[in-house]
Formats: C-alpha cells, sequence, structure tokens
C-alpha cells in the first residue's frame, strides 16, 4: 500500500512524520467546529460543505490514491483552507492517528459493505470496530451514515441501536438532497436507501459486543503467558 499522507491546501507531508495523536489544529488552526468523513470518494460532499461552511474545519479520509489526488488538487484549485485530507486506510488511522473526541459530525456515505464473511473484519461497522468511528465524536456530535446494501443498513442500525451511548434515528432523506455521486445514481434509478442519524449522548463507552471481544482477547493472551 502507498505510504500515508496528510495534506491541506498549501502543504503536504508523509503522515509517517507527524506525532501521534495528530496534532489537527496546527495544520488547520482556528475556533471552528470539525466534522470529518471517512470514505470520500470523489468528494463531491466534502468540497461542497467546505466551500459552503468557512467556519468549519472539515478532514477527509481516502484509502484509494486517485480520489484523493483528485481531490486535493480541488481543494487547492478552490482555495479551500478549511479542509484536510488523509491518504490512508481509515480504521488504521482511527486505531492510530486521530485524537479522541473533537468531531461534532462523522459522515459515511455508502461504503464498501465487505460482504464476504473472510473480509467482514475490514467493515467499519462491526461490533469491535464501531467504537474507532464513534470515538471521533464529543458529546453531543453525530454520526450521518447511509448504504445502499439493506441487508447491510439493517446490521449497522441494529449494532448503533445496541450502544449505550447513541440514540439513533432512521433518516428518509437529507435536508439538502443528495450528498454524494453514488446517492444521487441510486435515487434515480429508484434503489433503497438505508440513512441513520446517531447522537452521540456520552463519550467513553463501549459497545457491549465489542467489549466483550475486548475481554476475551485479554484473557485468551493472560492463559498464553501461563
Amino acid at each position: 500500500m502507498p505510504p500515508s499522507l496528510i495534506a491541506v491546501a498549501e502543504r503536504q507531508e508523509p503522515l509517517e512524520a507527524q506525532p501521534a495523536p495528530l496534532p489537527l489544529a496546527d495544520w488547520l488552526p482556528g475556533e471552528g467546529a470539525w466534522e470529518v468523513e471517512l470514505g470520500f470518494g470523489k468528494g463531491r460532499y466534502l468540497l461542497r460543505r467546505a466551500a459552503e461552511d468557512p467556519g468549519v474545519r472539515f478532514l477527509g479520509i481516502e484509502v484509494v490514491s486517485r480520489y484523493y489526488r483528485m481531490v486535493r488538487r480541488r481543494m487547492r484549485l478552490r482555495g479551500l483552507d478549511n479542509l484536510m485530507l488523509l491518504r490512508g486506510e481509515a480504521l488504521y488511522l482511527l486505531a492510530t492517528t486521530l485524537p479522541r473526541g473533537f468531531a461534532r459530525a462523522v459522515h459515511v456515505y455508502f461504503p464498501d459493505p465487505w460482504p464476504k464473511a473472510r473480509h467482514q473484519k475490514r467493515r467499519l461497522f462491526e461490533a469491535d470496530t464501531v467504537d474507532l468511528v464513534l470515538g471521533l465524536l464529543a458529546p453531543g456530535g453525530r454520526l450521518f451514515f447511509a448504504t445502499d446494501f439493506s441487508e447491510y443498513g439493517g446490521r449497522v442500525g441494529r449494532l448503533l441501536a445496541s450502544h449505550p451511548d447513541l440514540e439513533l434515528t432512521r433518516r428518509r432523506g437529507w435536508p439538502e438532497g443528495p450528498r454524494t455521486n453514488y446517492e444521487m445514481k441510486y435515487e434515480r434509478e429508484g434503489r433503497p436507501i438505508v440513512r441513520w442519524e446517531a447522537r452521540c449522548a456520552a463519550a467513553g463507552g463501549l459497545h457491549p459486543e465489542g467489549r466483550a471481544a475486548v475481554v476475551a482477547a485479554v484473557a485468551r493472551d493472560s492463559d498464553d503467558r501461563e
């Protein structure tokens, strides 16, 4: 995999050269609230929001290099000095690089559902990974999610509904209309879309199934050392 990168409008550097957790304010100083998009693709939503809300600081993560380069080029051409991009694998960056509890909103639109069982460990929304995503949110922050895979959307809804820190709402649409190219295409085709909005009422809690997996892993590790 290519090396992870960090970029703002005026510069780009290897992410490995940065301290962890990443000092976000060194890259985008100011007092504006933070919003994060995981898997920004061609950047339709991220670029529009950054242009419309110059007082808000935006962070986007994308693993596909060509999309990262495309959005970085557009960010520079449009002079968006409130936008930061990371090129890398989201779960890895959430676990190793980003601070916790800093964002007022996290957006995840049409992620790869990884339908094959052997690939499901790559999902952002499994019991043992969901807290990496939710850990970005400050108390009162909101998660916005959409997918066209109904089975996966239902699974994500059940996962979020069983989290002790969340208040979950099913959304029929967004006030401004489709937020991504996929969403616009799928609405035009009449394909059903599952949308969730979850409010983080508290911070620091773990999903019950995820906590059980951590406890089991610690127990196995202790047994192995005896």
